[in-house]
């Protein structure tokens, strides 16, 4: 975030890992679905570094730490099905807001930015988890992993919130937890602030390629409101 750039009038917020810890919520479908299919329960140590990259290769990751590929393939469908039967079924009991959450949406609308949340979380599980969590009435815009045809690390998402917006890019930042959420910023040409308490795979969130690590989304709103008081 460089000193005489534009101002910055949105931000594009990710879920899972940065406004919401869900990995409670992953342990309970992923392992109704094991069962289904009489496998073992798995951990939430295990599941945390799958989470990030869509719902399909989450399934899949968690079958593969039993079967083949083929094996995978042969039974993803039914897999997949199950999955998103037992997620539908729990979501949202066992995830909470991280710190900070509530007041930074607040004190970034306060500045006046314009929010979208995109996730790559289904849509039909974001809608009402977002609900559920008193998270939407924030939020202008809501896309899911299956909202485009791509998906984060894809900058389509982000380029779409721009368009709706009707603001460049570069007045646009990106908030969160991996390196999904940075390669679509980048490759937007959108800013982008990291979280250190999400999940990035399994990586440390010190290799990602970003404009600052954050504490807290309230950090994130203070550092943007710095950005814009020296901006152009």
């Amino acid at each position: 975030m460089r000193a005489g750039a534009a101002a910055i009038r949105a931000a594009i917020i990710d879920l899972d890992g940065t406004m919401l810890d869900t990995v409670p919520d992953f342990e309970a479908a992923l392992n109704g679905m094991r069962a289904d299919l009489g496998l073992k329960p798995i951990t939430q140590a295990t599941i945390k570094p799958l989470v990030g990259k869509g719902s399909e290769k989450l399934v899949r990751d968690a079958l593969l730490l039993d079967w083949d590929a083929a094996r995978v393939d042969a039974a993803f469908d039914d897999a997949l099905a199950g999955y998103q039967r037992h997620y539908l079924a729990i979501n949202g009991d066992r995830a909470t807001l991280f710190d900070g959450v509530l007041e930074g949406l607040a004190a970034m609308k306060a500045q006046g930015l314009r929010l979208a949340c995109v996730t790559n979380k289904p849509v039909a599980f974001t809608t009402p988890l977002l609900v559920q969590k008193g998270l939407a009435p924030w939020f202008e815009l809501v896309y899911g992993g299956d909202s485009f045809m791509k998906k984060k690390p894809d900058p389509m998402p982000l380029l779409a919130v721009c368009s709706a917006f009707d603001l460049a890019p570069i007045s646009v930042v990106a908030i969160g937890d991996s390196s999904n959420d940075a390669e679509a910023a980048r490759a937007a040409g959108c800013y982008v602030l990291t979280v250190p308490y999400g999940y990035n795979h399994g990586r440390p969130i010190q290799e990602i390629n970003s404009d600052g690590i954050v504490s807290s989304l309230l950090e994130a709103a203070q550092l943007i409101a710095e950005h814009n008081r020296t901006s152009t």
